[in-house]
């Protein structure tokens, strides 16, 4: 299925039953709910989708069941986060067998390498695949950083590289690639409470967090913001920035799935070593969820 890199794109969360398996069924259903949202594509296994504690297996069996229940509707877009290079190379293929539409690729992010190290990682996935891809930028989390010029070679070289979820919190990289990039090259915000001012400097996507509670108020930010319609997009931006800003932090998984669960959407647990919020964190982050889900604006019809 066609993947054009625009608009908003949930990285979702993984739903846990009680014994901590994945509640597949559940997965696919809030999928369909972002999707009917105006939601563009899926992103399974993101940090927030908490893929390093999924099994090669696990991953499989939820491209397969995501893949299945859209239906075509919207592309599912696995990220490729394994510790080995030759992992990641096999789950890339295997997840191309599987019925992914592209991918998300995230460099070493254990071992914190230089470039050429880095980019030979890279590569080696990039060489198993045909499907479209998007590079995944966050140095701040995995201590790697995907530089401009960098991107560009790699783009360069591999046609297929058309995108970047550009998470390094400094709107002058959007900037810096835009002045690099071919237009058709698409730049991608991933840090929540950053989406408004990354439009208008050019990113045209957004691979979100809070989009999982409230899929359709982001949906209408995004498209707020990129119609130049800055007064309606700021009045929502300031009423969501409290909510925007749990995506942000160590914790940020904790406190993104305790909104999934308050919007109904299955619980808030974690698989180890993350714990569930509990005591003061707990109370504090409630106030927050509570708060903004009391006060949600009326939105009416998308136009």
């Amino acid at each position: 299925m066609r993947v054009d890199w625009e608009g908003v794109i949930p990285a979702i969360t993984t739903p846990f039953n009680e014994d901590l398996s994945i509640d597949h069924a559940l997965q696919a259903e809030h999928a369909g709910w972002m999707v009917d949202a105006g939601c563009v594509g899926i992103v399974p296994f993101g940090s927030l989708g908490e893929g390093a504690t999924l099994t090669h297996a696990e991953k499989l069996a939820t491209i397969e069941g995501l893949v299945s229940a859209l239906d075509g509707r919207a592309p599912v877009i696995p990220m490729v986060s394994s510790l080995s290079t030759a992992e990641a190379a096999r789950f890339t293929r295997d997840a191309q067998a599987a019925g992914a539409s592209g991918f998300m690729i995230l460099p070493p992010y254990v071992y914190s390498s230089d470039w050429r190290e880095m980019s030979a990682h890279v590569r080696a996935v990039l060489g198993v695949t045909d499907l479209p891809c998007m590079l995944y930028n966050n140095p701040l989390a995995y201590k790697t950083d995907f530089l401009p010029p960098q991107v560009a070679e790699l783009a360069a070289e591999f046609p297929h590289v058309q995108a970047i979820k550009e998470s390094s919190a400094d709107l002058r990289r959007v900037t810096w690639l835009r002045t690099l990039m071919p237009e058709s090259f698409k730049i991608l915000i991933g840090v929540d409470d950053l989406a408004l001012e990354s439009v208008s400097v050019g990113a045209v996507g957004w691979i979100a967090g809070l989009v999982n509670a409230m899929p359709a108020e982001s949906v209408r930010l995004f498209e707020l913001a990129r119609a130049g319609r800055h007064a309606e997009a700021f009045e929502l931006y300031a009423w969501f920035l409290p909510l925007l800003r749990l995506d942000i932090g160590t914790k940020f998984v904790q406190m993104i799935k305790l909104a999934v669960e308050y919007a109904g959407w299955g619980s808030s647990r974690v698989r180890g070593p993350r714990c569930q919020l509990e005591g003061d964190e707990l109370v504090a982050v409630m106030r927050v969820i509570e708060e903004g889900f009391a006060t949600r604006p009326q939105l009416g019809a998308r136009s």
